[in-house]
């Protein structure tokens, strides 16, 4: 329910605000600037993408488990279809995840939510209350 929301309102959005800044620089600069951004979303996506693939391999090459790396790559993944989505609000939320300082409290709350997942309302190496281990 909540993904067929998002597909209905999402692009609704998206179109507001192209209008609304479409009124206030002009149509042909819109269209440019959603262009100049998606090729720009590219370009950082592609340098971060590298950035996190070779901070993954040194994990793995210093025997580590490699879990914010792989958050991180999802997030940048992420990051780069919103950048090649055409629309200004997407645009936005690609660049904040895309950037490092403003990617790391996604990144813990996904850990903490994984956490939760995989290992009950605790924390790894904590028994949880009413969990019987076997």
């Amino acid at each position: 329910m909540l993904f067929v929301a998002l597909l209905i309102v999402v692009p609704m959005v998206e179109i507001y605000v192209a209008i609304q800044v479409g009124h206030a620089i002009g149509v042909l600069n819109t269209i440019g600037l959603l262009l100049l951004l998606s090729f720009v979303g590219a370009w950082l996506t592609r340098h971060e993408g590298f950035v996190v693939l070779r901070r993954l391999r040194a994990q793995l090459a210093a025997g580590g488990t490699p879990t914010r790396e792989l958050i991180d790559g999802v997030l940048v993944l992420t990051a780069g279809v919103l950048m090649l989505t055409p629309g200004f609000v997407t645009d936005a939320i690609g660049l904040l995840i895309l950037f490092p300082p403003t990617r790391a409290p996604l990144r813990a709350y996904l850990r903490r939510r994984f956490e939760v997942r995989v290992y009950g309302s605790g924390r790894p190496g904590r028994p949880d209350d009413g969990v019987i281990d076997v």
